[in-house]
């Protein structure tokens, strides 16, 4: 398969300037990973709240700034030493679907207004015609009707938002979208919709997402590969065929194993890993392994160094000393 993304050694780090106890301080939101996306695929990217996830998600568009590493965008843009002008070019490919579908779009401009926003910047030669048009075409698509065009945000759902941010996200063809949580703020029912949606856009227009979510149910559903996150770090790469079956890494297992079962019985007979302890400060991760605290198989190791990502055999990738292939 091809590349699109190639990450090596990625690091996003945030210096903190405010308060007397933390100034001069770094939060280590994401550190020293490195991983691949490949054409067509949808990556999920999965751990707890404040693991980096998201972090990840906008140093890919530039909204966070990359501190080191090197970051490949089909093969040859090195996003991590790219300028302003070379980001305005760069997120045409690059497109970024947000959290909260209300919040994401101006309430002071119409549908037509906010999907043709991004053919207005990047196409400015296109007639209004040809702008209505492509703009009617992606409403269809996304399952909008004509008669919303003159609409505003107030006056749709969150569901109904959310299609309208996909829509412009779609709007000028991008090689890449980014979904971070983007289905976490809608209703249940509303939420199998536009999973279901993203999954039909991906087949119908070969699209390669990264999707970000806390829901593992969701992920395994819509995702073709998974990548577990803790602190800033990967635990757990593999494919969600041999990542739901085996799940390695202890961390894994323990997020796992919190994902509720449809089947009353068996959920009642689950055995559920609860993790003892809260999530390391990002600003004074652990010396060695950052899930050594937390860990029910820690070794004295563990604490010593970090381990790196090592094949299993079976085509997964897990950062841990103890488990063995």
């Amino acid at each position: 398969m091809e590349k699109l993304l190639e990450i090596k050694d990625l690091k996003v780090y945030f210096k903190l300037k405010g308060g007397l106890l933390c100034r001069g301080k770094t939060v280590y939101a994401v550190d020293n990973i490195s991983f691949d996306v490949y054409k067509g695929e949808v990556l999920g990217i999965v751990g707890e709240s404040g693991c980096g996830k998201s972090s990840l998600a906008r140093s890919l568009v530039g909204l966070n700034d990359i501190t080191g590493g090197r970051v490949l965008f089909l093969g040859k843009d090195n996003l991590a030493s790219a300028n302003s002008s070379r980001w305005h070019s760069l997120r045409k490919d690059i497109q970024f679907i947000f959290q909260d579908p209300v919040a994401s779009l101006n309430p002071r401009m119409t549908v037509m207004e906010i999907i043709a926003e991004p053919l207005n910047v990047y196409y400015r030669h296109m007639s209004k015609e040809d702008v209505l048009t492509k703009v009617l075409d992606m409403m269809h698509l996304v399952g909008l009707s004509d008669n919303q065009i003159n609409r505003y945000p107030q006056e749709f759902s969150g569901g109904q938002c959310q299609r309208i941010g996909i829509a412009r996200a779609l709007i000028l063809d991008p090689h890449l979208i980014i979904c971070d949580e983007s289905v976490s703020a809608l209703d249940v029912s509303i939420k199998a919709q536009i999973i279901n949606l993203l999954k039909d856009l991906q087949k119908k227009l070969s699209l390669t997402i990264i999707f970000i979510s806390h829901d593992l149910s969701v992920v395994k559903y819509i995702c073709d590969r998974v990548l577990v996150m803790y602190l800033g770090n990967i635990m757990e790469l593999a494919t969600k065929e041999l990542l739901y079956r085996m799940h390695y890494h202890p961390y894994t297992q323990a997020l796992l194993s919190a994902v509720p079962v449809a089947n009353p019985q068996l959920e009642r007979n689950k055995k559920t890993k609860l993790l003892e302890g809260d999530l390391p400060s990002p600003i004074n991760p652990p010396h060695g392994c950052v899930f050594s605290t937390r860990c029910p198989l820690v070794e004295s190791r563990c604490k010593e160094s970090r381990p790196m990502l090592k094949p299993m055999g079976d085509g997964s990738m897990v950062a841990c000393f103890v488990v063995n292939p």
